[in-house]
Parts: C-alpha cells; structure tokens; sequence
C-alpha cells in the first residue's frame, strides 16, 4: 500500500507508521556490494545507495553508527586499505582514532552498511537479509 497523508483517516495519522526507507552504504565498485544491491533488487526492495567514496559520510552518523554496532564491527581491518597503513596509525586503536581513520578514508568502513530505518546490518549476508526483510 502507499502511504500518503490522504489515504489516512483524520486523527489516525501517525508518522511512526510510515514505512523507514531503506539506504545501503558503501562504494561503488565493491564486489559485496554489488552482491547486496543485487539482492535487494531481485526482492523489489526500493532503496536508496549512498557511495560514501563520492559523497562523504557524516561524523555524527558514523557515530551514531559506531554507538549502535560498535565501531570494532565498522572498521574493515581486512580492508587493503588497512593493511597498508602504517603500524604507528594501526597501533592502539580507541574508538576516536578509528573514527578518524574512517572519515578519512572511507574504503576502512566494512561495506555495505544497511539501515532499514529499523535495524542496522554491517556487511552481506544473504541469510541475514532474508530475516530482517521477511
């Protein structure tokens, strides 16, 4: 059903009962994020991708993010990008040096980041999607 203010009764309209809308984090040309993409679309779940190589990622919702899963979960230390960092900015990773890194660089985020507008996934798993959208 689509929702639209004049398909609510008056005095039943309540915004929490809008549908969330659903936005994939990543970068483009990432393999597991194609695979997500394509996941999502072969189910006709609308959505919207941010690349957050082409457009940068907020300090306040990498936050928000490292608050709800954790920012050890967010930083990609398989990542290319993270091996090739010097030892001095891999060695004693708090949460603010890790937050720094990842603004910086990007590619350090674990892709895809899906927010559903009700849930919070970090990375591609097909098993995992298949429940939060059942």
């Amino acid at each position: 059903m689509a929702w639209t203010r004049a398909s609510i009764e008056p005095g039943q309209w309540n915004p929490s009962d809008m549908p969330k809308p659903v936005t994939i984090y990543g970068i483009s040309n990432c393999d597991t994020m194609k695979k997500a993409r394509t996941w999502l679309e072969q189910r006709k779940i609308d959505h919207a991708f941010h690349d957050y190589r082409a457009t940068a990622l907020d300090r306040r919702l990498l936050q928000d993010w490292a608050r709800i899963v954790g920012w050890e979960t967010l930083l990609n230390r398989a990542s290319t990008t993270f091996r090739e960092l010097p030892a001095r900015e891999k060695a004693d990773l708090t949460e603010e040096k890790a937050m720094v890194l990842m603004l910086a660089q990007p590619t350090l985020i674990k892709r895809p980041v899906l927010d559903t507008g009700g849930s919070l996934l970090v990375g591609f798993k097909p098993d995992v999607y298949a429940k939060t959208f059942a």
